[in-house]
């Protein structure tokens, strides 16, 4: 006895939509709740501070104040106890903002000729620089140049003025 072919998948095709039937997924009896309303994020708050950007010529000026240059006498470049004064309160900012790096600017007056001022502003600068690096600041953050006579301050030709522009100057990289 046998069975016809299309039987066979008559049957087959029954089996099958039964079998289908029983996986079919029944709904929950009961639904999850509605998803709760959130407040919007906060908007990023603006900087409360009003002064110059840390790292700036303008915030290192704030911080030590006229101590951003340092004085020298006549054909000098050593560094007096004033001057060690001012390069204390340049090392404590650097110290703080390890990420700041200074040149120090050396300058002469006009007095002299332009290679002697050269060399004078550099020795300036260079003492400037290995005080800092006493005070446990990094060689590589500071940078030097000289001027000689070339940047004064002041531009008379007196005792006042020579003073003001014999100098050793911190300015900050940015």
């Amino acid at each position: 006895m046998s069975i016809p072919k299309t039987r066979i998948i008559a049957i087959a095709m029954l089996s099958s939509a039964s079998l289908l039937a029983a996986c079919a997924k029944k709904p929950p009896e009961e639904l999850p709740p509605a998803p709760e309303a959130t407040a919007p994020a906060p908007a990023p708050s603006a900087p409360t501070s009003t002064g110059p950007t840390v790292g700036t010529q303008a915030h290192f000026e704030q911080a030590v104040g006229s101590n951003t240059v340092v004085y020298f006498d006549t054909d000098r470049f050593n560094i007096d106890s004033t001057d060690a004064a001012a390069l204390q309160a340049q090392a404590q900012y650097l110290g703080q903002y390890t990420q700041v790096t200074i040149t120090v600017e050396g300058h002469a007056d006009e007095r002299g000729t332009r290679e002697y001022n050269l060399a004078l502003g550099e020795r300036r600068a260079n003492s400037a620089k290995n005080y800092l690096v006493s005070l446990g600041i990094a060689a590589n953050r500071i940078t030097m140049v000289s001027f000689g006579k070339e940047r004064p301050v002041a531009l008379e030709s007196n005792e006042q003025a020579w003073a003001q522009n014999r100098r050793a100057a911190s300015v900050v990289i940015n």
